[in-house]
């Protein structure tokens, strides 16, 4: 039941990845390497292989995609998506790095602005990498194009993002998760992206979790409505909210919406089968990692579509569960505590 970050890739190799420090503390070595040369045809080779790094950290794409793009005809700054032809598949940039490009193209000549701007050499980009993976302290290895790629598969998870979505933004895709895309439509998989590219863009909101899905049924009571939502990843996320919210969100049947519930709503039941309990949304999960506090403590959890589920508990009952990595548990929460976004 435990989500390896392998699946998202094929041919990932050991399967080592940066952790944020890690990929912000390479990104800013790339970036004072880059501008630490004053002549600009001397810089200019340096500002490429930034542009290459960052389109990879992301956007997740492989470096032979980001090669053979084409930076004015392949990116769209007013959408902020960049198009890889060979995968026929678009990918959101957050919004910071998209105007970051867009003024790296504003201010080459027009010569370099275009077709050939990224096509290097992809040894010489390599190179470059490794060398400013070991000018920080980190292995040479970590510094690979494919380990960026993998790290940016694995951020994009720790922040809530469906495995579906994940891999769409990879253009990779397994047979077993074939049925997400069955009722997920290619068009309502970018709004999905568009959604937690969004939300990693803001970081704003005090909820930890996080969720993206489809309509798939509406009750409407007399004073309050039951909606059904349906994942990406297969499962299904029940809210209840007032008729007067339903009507103002201008929610339907089919529709796109956001659902949020905060950590101190979620509980923990560790049993073999589904508990019984009476909150109206249970999902069963791995224990991810425990966070201890002095008065409460922090248990992340992850489901089978790799989306990350946090909830806050007593001590006490931290001590009742006695929680350790990998251990199957399940979480839960009420219909009620459900906060709804419309699309």
């Amino acid at each position: 039941m435990r989500t390896s970050h392998a699946r998202i890739l094929s041919g990932s190799g050991s399967g080592r990845c940066l952790d944020l420090i890690q990929l912000n503390r390479l990104e800013q070595a790339l970036r004072e390497w880059a501008g630490s040369l004053r002549r600009p045809d001397l810089a200019l080779p340096r500002r490429r292989v930034l542009l290459i790094f960052l389109l990879i950290r992301y956007t997740g794409a492989r470096l032979s995609e980001v090669l053979g793009l084409d930076l004015k005809a392949d990116l769209d700054f007013e959408t902020q998506t960049v198009r890889f032809r060979k995968g026929a598949r678009d990918v959101q940039l957050p919004q910071g790095v998209s105007a970051e490009i867009r003024n790296a193209l504003e201010s080459l000549p027009a010569r370099n602005a275009g077709t050939g701007m990224l096509k290097l050499d992809p040894a010489h980009v390599r190179r470059k990498f490794y060398e400013r993976a070991e000018a920080i302290g980190l292995p040479r290895a970590l510094g690979a194009p494919e380990v960026i790629r993998r790290s940016r598969a694995v951020e994009l998870m720790q922040g809530n993002v469906p495995l579906p979505v994940v891999q769409k933004i990879l253009g990779h895709s397994t047979p077993s998760l074939a049925a997400s895309y069955v009722k997920f439509s290619e068009e309502e998989m970018r709004r999905a992206e568009t959604f937690f590219i969004d939300r990693e863009n803001r970081r704003k909101t005090s909820a930890r979790n996080a969720f993206f899905g489809k309509i798939k049924s509406l009750i409407k009571g007399d004073v309050q409505a039951w909606v059904e939502i349906s994942a990406p990843g297969g499962y299904c996320i029940s809210a209840v909210i007032t008729n007067h919210s339903l009507e103002r969100l201008g929610l339907k049947r089919g529709g796109l919406v956001a659902a949020e519930v905060k950590a101190p709503w979620v509980t923990i039941h560790r049993s073999a089968e589904d508990p019984a309990s009476s909150a109206d949304n249970v999902l069963a999960a791995a224990v991810e990692r425990v966070v201890r506090g002095k008065v409460t403590s922090e248990i992340v959890t992850r489901i089978a579509d790799g989306t990350e589920i946090c909830a806050i508990v007593t001590q006490q009952s931290l001590e009742k569960l006695s929680l350790k990595p990998a251990d199957r548990v399940w979480v839960a929460f009420n219909a009620f505590t459900v906060v709804l976004h419309a699309d």
